[in-house]
């Protein structure tokens, strides 16, 4: 697990007010994913051809992150919520059909509750 503590560049207008500003700072995050991703497979952490994921908690990151899904030399980048991911390992692949399922049987608020 590595942290890339680096902003993606797709933040509120960024991207349309100062183009040139967002690409020189989504160039950066694209290199150190790619250098993120390098150590990982050094490492032995993710496999030669396994997919790589990236976890964030803003929603205009996951918009960006998404552009690299083809990007990595194997494998592909996945991006996520980090509570989606945290859903998966804690409750399960299937929790958010289960947790539809259970909104339309029951109301919203028999599933907060």
């Amino acid at each position: 697990m590595l942290k890339s503590d680096r902003c993606c560049g797709e933040s509120g207008t960024l991207g349309v007010t100062r183009p040139d500003i967002s690409t020189q700072i989504r160039f950066s995050k694209e290199e150190s994913i790619r250098k993120g991703e390098a150590s990982l497979r050094a490492s032995g952490a993710v496999g030669a051809k396994e997919n790589v994921k990236i976890l964030t908690s803003c929603p205009s990151c996951l918009q960006g992150l998404k552009r690299y899904e083809d990007d990595l030399q194997n494998g592909l980048l996945e991006a996520d919520y980090i509570v989606v991911e945290m859903a998966n390992q804690i409750l399960g692949k299937d929790w958010l059909p289960e947790y539809v399922s259970k909104a339309n049987n029951g109301g919203i608020e028999r599933v907060l509750v």
